[in-house]
């Protein structure tokens, strides 16, 4: 009983041995008798007992490494810590099992000196802005001098930057004078365009004022010319309509006793105005000095 108890447990370990169950993006490095042998695929492989055995198990999947947090020195001679996080994969298990001791470790070392090389180009001040450009090179550095070791650099992200205090100190203080400056350029330009607004307003208040008081100078040219045509057509129609009544029967008798008319009451208003008068010699003979101021409206017919 014992002894089918011993042999049931062999058979049991031998084909626990024998069988191997690899997961999903997962793979196993199998030697055999010390040497590489084969690269098991997910799911149910079999091996050899005694003979095979899994020397090195890795993991397809992404990875992402924390780069550790380190001095470099930017080309203005500044010193900056630094830290990042490394995304890669295992393209090929047998050369990250055999190319390199640690590839993590190598990565990461390598990702360090490149960075360290990198941030040594740039100056401080255009450290957050060339984060990309750093990237790429790190990525670039790594994925050339680990060709050999089965790994895939997928990217590279700076995490963190951080000057010194005193750095930070003068850089806040650069960015408050560049935001006082700012501040000022827009006040000053707010200035100029409320100068140039009103500048503008009181131009085109003087340009509607010239133009209404033109246009008022024309109405009043206009109404008084109207209002002298008006007296104009009054007076020749009151000319003719005189003229008419002329020539009508006894207008002459008519003309002869206005003028008579206008003759004496021109004479009284000048006795009203002074006492002394100058007379013509023919005064006393009123009918002569009517007949003469009637041979001159004769003359005129």
């Amino acid at each position: 009983m014992i002894t089918f108890i011993i042999i049931v447990v062999l058979a049991l370990l031998i084909v626990l041995m024998t069988v191997k169950v690899v997961p999903q993006q997962t793979a196993y490095v199998v030697e055999r008798l010390g040497k590489f042998h084969a690269v098991l695929q997910p799911g149910i492989n079999f091996i050899i007992p005694f003979f095979d055995r899994t020397a090195y198990k890795h993991s397809l999947k992404e990875k992402a490494i924390d780069i550790p947090e380190q001095i470099c020195i930017t080309r203005d001679n500044v010193q900056v810590r630094v830290d990042g996080v490394l995304f890669l994969q295992v393209i090929d298990p047998q050369r990250a099992s055999y190319g390199i001791g640690d590839y993590i470790f190598g990565v990461t070392q390598l990702a360090q000196t490149t960075m360290r090389s990198e941030m040594g180009k740039i100056d401080l001040d255009k450290t957050f802005e060339e984060r990309t450009t750093v990237n790429q090179a790190v990525v670039h550095a790594i994925d050339e001098a680990a060709i050999g070791w089965g790994v895939k650099m997928l990217r590279y992200e700076i995490k963190n930057i951080t000057p010194p205090q005193s750095v930070l100190h003068a850089m806040e203080k650069q960015m408050q004078a560049e935001r006082e400056r700012r501040a000022l350029i827009l006040q000053s330009d707010g200035e100029k365009m409320a100068a140039v607004n009103v500048a503008e307003g009181q131009k085109q208040k003087v340009v509607l004022e010239s133009e209404a008081l033109k246009t008022r100078q024309i109405n009043e040219a206009e109404g008084q010319a109207a209002a002298i045509m008006s007296v104009a057509d009054a007076t020749a129609e009151s000319i003719r309509v005189v003229a008419a009544a002329i020539q009508e029967k006894g207008g002459m008798d008519a003309v002869q006793l206005k003028v008579a008319e206008q003759m004496v009451q021109q004479f009284g208003n000048l006795a009203k105005s002074t006492n002394t008068m100058i007379l013509p010699a023919n005064f006393g003979d009123m009918a002569s000095m009517i007949a003469a101021a009637m041979s001159v409206v004769k003359q005129q017919k």
